[in-house]
């Protein structure tokens, strides 16, 4: 063949390439290696025929499998990132949102034309995906079409070949169950959408109030105490379980000496390297809220949360939410009655880097303002400690409790240790900084209650999820430990029933609870037996933002989203 021959069949070489590696690819970017790409796509037969349809209708079908070539490409990057950060494949139906999110994320950081400009370019990239892979066919199918024995031979070739191999290892139909996969997805993410929003009407009927609603509560403080990232994989994981089961250790002595006693177990979290507030959620509203359209459409719902059941029942109910940096109009579905967020608890120091405030600063100034007062009822309080999340650098470390005062204290530790471009250059380091996050993170809660912990102080501490398989490895385990802390023996042995392990570290055969099932045991053992517990949602404004009297109706704007922790 001459040079120029070999020119002239170069473009339908290299678009026949391009189409190979398309179909052959796996579904995402970890998977792919010399043996997953020595393959044989099936489809190759049908898009072989479909190349050589005549007139106006092969010109469109032509468009169509450019459309679907190019969707497997992009579920093929959205997979990518998606297995990486939350263990699973990407959903358009629950994972949209992000797109929004990502778009005011951007408007906030680089401006808003620039954000724009991003979001058009990204979606510029969209079509051009479309676009390339329709030249790919025009590519190949030209130079053929003029030669339509050779066509012909190619075709049956290749519907020869696919028969003969159909059965072989090699053969595979990756293009096909890819978008098969994605399609069926959604079809089933939209019949469980319907599913759950129908649950939501059928639950949320009006009851009054009862009188012995939490009375073995009665009196107390209640905390319910989320731990950014706190997962199983620390007592499971040989590269972390000897360093945290020392440290869990160490402080179980310290709450014994104390008489602080502690019981525990695992919760199933609906989330794995992110989305807290589905966690949140999901513990306070007893159903399982699993991706953003669910967190929607119980926010919208009558459906009430535990917080409102407490506060029916006599309590304070507050929020400590030190990662809302921005307005949090979901806060009225869960019926606070006052929310501390980054901007109202009085913190002065520097952030650590994406965490605004320490978990010693939040718990004590949450302690000055709600606990310290003589005169005042008992409070409920939602409180999130996120100190152990990414990039977990640098680690804070503890201070004596009466001198965080404003949180200055911090800034020589907020200014101290490696960057996060430092240290995640190096996954065992990224892990390491992970598990001392956590230990921090554990160690203030536990040293909190050794200062301050009195017999009318219960705590309900827990993760919120796993961290992302960057740290867990490949694992479909979303488990994370529950402890529940308390003076009280009376409250240990209504508990009995649960088996929760006595200690710190609940061993591999505690009960693993689903974290909805939480609300359910909690509110009935600490109840009269029997006692129904749905009931409808009040209407009222809740405080969310500063204490100047703004409540969640007049701090919404029409381009202020929600910023929820992470």
């Amino acid at each position: 063949m001459s040079v120029s021959a070999f020119m002239k069949y170069l473009p339908l070489i290299f678009g026949s390439f391009l189409l190979f590696f398309a179909l052959a690819l796996p579904n995402s970017l970890w998977q792919i290696d010399w043996p997953a790409l020595f393959v044989l796509p099936l489809e190759l037969t049908v898009l072989g025929l479909l190349l050589f349809v005549p007139g106006r209708a092969g010109h469109w079908l032509r468009w169509l499998v450019a459309i679907l070539l190019a969707a497997r490409v992009i579920f093929f990057l959205a997979d990518t990132v998606s297995l990486q950060v939350f263990a699973r494949p990407f959903n358009p139906v629950f994972d949209l949102y992000l797109l929004a999110d990502a778009l005011y994320l951007l408007k906030s950081t680089v401006g808003v034309a620039s954000a724009w400009f991003v979001a058009g370019a990204a979606a510029a990239l969209a079509a051009l995906v479309v676009i390339v892979a329709f030249v790919v066919l025009e590519t190949i199918r030209r130079p053929l079409q003029p030669k339509p024995a050779i066509t012909i031979l190619l075709v049956l070739g290749a519907v020869g070949l696919s028969l003969r191999l159909a059965e072989s290892p090699h053969a595979t139909l990756r293009f096909y169950q890819h978008l098969a996969l994605h399609a069926h997805n959604v079809q089933r993410s939209l019949a469980d959408l319907h599913k759950f929003r129908e649950s939501l009407v059928e639950q949320s009927s009006p009851t009054e109030a009862e009188s012995h609603l939490l009375e073995k509560l009665q009196g107390k403080d209640v905390l319910m105490v989320f731990i950014e990232s706190y997962g199983r994989t620390l007592l499971d994981k040989p590269e972390f379980a000897p360093h945290f089961q020392s440290f869990l250790a160490l402080e179980q002595v310290k709450l014994e000496q104390s008489r602080i006693g502690v019981r525990s177990a695992y919760l199933t979290s609906p989330t794995v390297g992110g989305l807290s507030w589905l966690a949140h959620a999901t513990a306070m509203s007893g159903l399982w809220i699993d991706s953003q359209v669910r967190y929607d459409s119980l926010v919208l719902s009558g459906h009430k949360s535990l917080n409102r059941v407490f506060r029916d029942a006599g309590w304070r109910t507050v929020a400590v939410m030190p990662a809302i940096t921005m307005v949090w109009p979901e806060a009225v579905y869960y019926g606070y009655d006052h929310i501390y967020h980054a901007h109202n608890s009085g913190y002065a120091g520097k952030p650590f880097n994406w965490v605004t405030m320490p978990d010693q600063y939040t718990l004590s100034a949450f302690h000055r303002a709600e606990l310290e007062p003589a005169d005042r009822g008992p409070v409920m309080a939602e409180i999130a400690l996120i100190s152990s999340h990414a990039p977990w650098t640098p680690v804070p470390n503890l201070v004596d409790w009466k001198s965080v005062a404003d949180g200055r204290i911090f800034d020589d530790q907020a200014d101290s240790g490696e960057s996060p471009e430092v240290v995640w250059r190096d996954p065992e380091r990224i892990r390491s900084q992970y598990r001392l996050a956590v230990e921090y993170a554990m160690s203030t809660l536990i040293d909190y209650l050794l200062t301050h912990a009195d017999d009318n102080l219960v705590v309900l501490a827990f993760g919120d999820h796993q961290p992302a398989p960057l740290v867990t490895g490949e694992t479909g385990n979303r488990d994370v430990p529950v402890h529940l802390f308390t003076r009280d023996s009376r409250i240990l042995d209504a508990i009995a029933d649960w088996d929760w392990a006595e200690g710190l570290q609940p061993p591999n055969t505690s009960p693993v609870w689903k974290m909805n099932e939480l609300r359910e045991r909690l509110v009935t053992t600490m109840s009269a037996p029997d006692l129904p517990i749905s009931g409808g949602r009040q209407s009222e404004e809740i405080l969310v933002a500063d204490d100047t009297g703004a409540t969640a109706d007049t701090l919404q704007a029409e381009d202020a989203p929600v910023l929820q922790s992470l």
